[in-house]
């Protein structure tokens, strides 16, 4: 079976439920369409996540975030305003706020994380630094309140398992090392459905934060193969960019 399709995201959440602790996370950067056909299929196995969009026009469609929502996920802010306020932080502060605000005129929002925008030199969690997403009554930023010393991050960034070899912030480098020396590291769905079939493998010692971009599973066909073309370019020049900055 082709990696990256419906078909194989079905697979891999019939294998996770046989962990014991995991949670799922959705970066919805493009396609707004394809996480709902995601969020179906989860409902289908009575599964729940939470869906992460930008409040660009590729990402935010007021229709379907309410649509997943209405399926029993929940919806978060996937923020991105250092990098579109070029890294002034009193306009980013107040972009975050007015975004939130949309969006919560939409659906319930208590959950945010940055989108990685790996072309801009601003990472967008730096926000923080100055200002608190909990007087926003944001309770939950993924990346900030994750505990990874407890938690395996396992990430479809690059439309590989492994793709903190390629990607500039959708990693956990302080981890990395670590995971990698226990066998946690991962390059295909397959990879990651064979240890959850394993009651031994050290992957069952961790709880687990999935995250998927819903953009890149769908049924295979052209717009497959677009996807897959397209993002292989699009890890060399993050390649590029990690590099240079190594």
């Amino acid at each position: 079976m082709m990696d990256f399709t419906i078909e194989k995201y079905r697979a891999l959440l019939m294998a996770l439920q046989k962990h014991s602790c995991f949670c799922i996370r959705h970066d919805v950067d493009l396609r707004p369409s394809y996480s709902l056909r995601v969020a179906q299929v989860e409902s289908s196995m009575k599964m729940t996540s939470t869906y992460y969009f930008r409040t660009v026009p590729e990402s935010y469609d007021e229709n379907i975030i309410q649509q997943i929502v209405s399926l029993g996920h929940k919806a978060g802010y996937h923020y991105e305003c250092l990098t579109t306020c070029h890294g002034d932080m009193e306009a980013a502060y107040k972009d975050f706020c007015n975004n939130l605000e949309k969006l919560r005129k939409v659906v319930p929002i208590d959950a945010a994380c940055a989108h990685g925008s790996p072309r801009s030199p601003y990472d967008s969690q730096d926000l923080w630094k100055r200002y608190s997403y909990r007087e926003l009554g944001i309770t939950h930023e993924s990346m900030i309140d994750t505990d990874f010393s407890q938690t395996l991050y396992l990430t479809d960034t690059g439309r590989r398992w492994d793709g903190w070899r390629v990607s500039v912030r959708d990693k956990v480098p302080q981890y990395q090392e670590e995971w990698i020396a226990k066998g946690l590291a991962f390059h295909s769905t397959d990879d990651i459905i064979r240890a959850l079939n394993n009651p031994q493998h050290p992957i069952h010692q961790y709880k687990l934060l999935v995250n998927t971009h819903p953009q890149r599973w769908m049924p295979f066909g052209i717009r497959w193969i677009y996807e897959a073309v397209g993002q292989n370019l699009k890890n060399i020049v993050k390649r590029i960019i990690v590099c240079s900055k190594s």
